[in-house]
């Protein structure tokens, strides 16, 4: 990443946090990035833990940056967008170029009503990472709208890099199958833990055997799957003995229909997901 492009954080919550953190941790210079929110007790962890600037005026921290992050929640963010709409409109009578990159990752808002808010034709990039981005282990999707130049994605693709994975999608609409898949996933596998330990409790191991043991197994089978050349059905297949004890709990959780009603809370939430874009519109 091109090290004198300057950033501005729009929120000052976990997930900018993150990013920052991920960023520092690639040598990004941290006088390059300053970050806005309305709570300076945030803001003052930001500026002890990263020495970033910070200030409580998006519109003083927008007037020259080169990428603008949106990281707050999706029912405030037509607020916030709408607010920097005279600075954006400064900017764009000055040079089109000095139009900053747009990075919003807000579920369930899109690109169009974030461009009619903003009040000008700038290049946006939708993301939708999630939580596990706090320990730089993040998954991300990507899109960007036409405006947006191939240096931008390029900035784009880099600053969600430094917390995880990324991927970019040719389709808007398929964020909403990222929202599922990866922005809501980490919390199904929580439940999942969750029940392991409560389960395990039941049978006689203390909570915090229980505890260890399962979060070690869900640590060790998703890195054993991410560095494997087989797909997650192949090591399921080889761990599983005819007749053996993983295959009577798999057995149970296929009578039981766990992959359906997997697939179905999955499309409940790219659904909420869609919903949101019409009550936030």
């Amino acid at each position: 990443m091109n090290y004198t492009t300057s950033l501005t954080f729009i929120g000052a919550g976990n997930m900018s946090s993150s990013i920052i953190g991920g960023l520092i941790g690639e040598h990004y210079p941290p006088q390059a990035i300053t970050a806005c929110d309305p709570n300076l007790d945030a803001l003052d962890r930001l500026s002890q833990t990263f020495a970033i600037q910070t200030t409580t005026d998006n519109t003083v921290a927008c007037q020259q940056s080169d990428v603008i992050i949106l990281a707050v929640k999706p029912q405030i963010l037509k607020s916030v967008a709408e607010g920097l709409q005279t600075t954006l409109t400064n900017r764009a009578n000055t040079s089109k170029e000095s139009l900053p990159l747009i990075i919003s990752i807000a579920a369930g808002i899109t690109s169009q009503q974030i461009q009619n808010w903003l009040g000008q034709n700038v290049a946006i990039v939708r993301c939708m990472p999630n939580t596990p981005a706090l320990v730089q282990q993040g998954a991300c999707g990507l899109y960007a709208t036409a405006q947006t130049s191939s240096e931008q994605k390029l900035i784009a693709e880099q600053l969600m890099q430094a917390i995880g994975d990324s991927v970019w999608l040719n389709d808007e609409a398929l964020i909403d199958s990222v929202t599922a898949v990866s922005g809501s996933g980490p919390a199904y596998f929580f439940l999942l833990m969750e029940a392991m330990i409560d389960a395990g409790v039941k049978q006689g191991l203390n909570k915090d055997i229980a505890t260890q043991l399962t979060l070690q197994t869900a640590l060790g089978a998703a890195t054993l799957a991410k560095s494997s050349d087989v797909s997650v059905g192949e090591l399921r297949r080889r761990v599983t003995s005819p007749g053996g004890t993983t295959e009577q709990a798999l057995n149970y959780f296929e009578h039981a229909g766990l992959r359906d009603t997997v697939t179905k809370a999955m499309q409940a939430c790219a659904d909420r997901s869609k919903t949101m874009a019409k009550e936030l519109n």
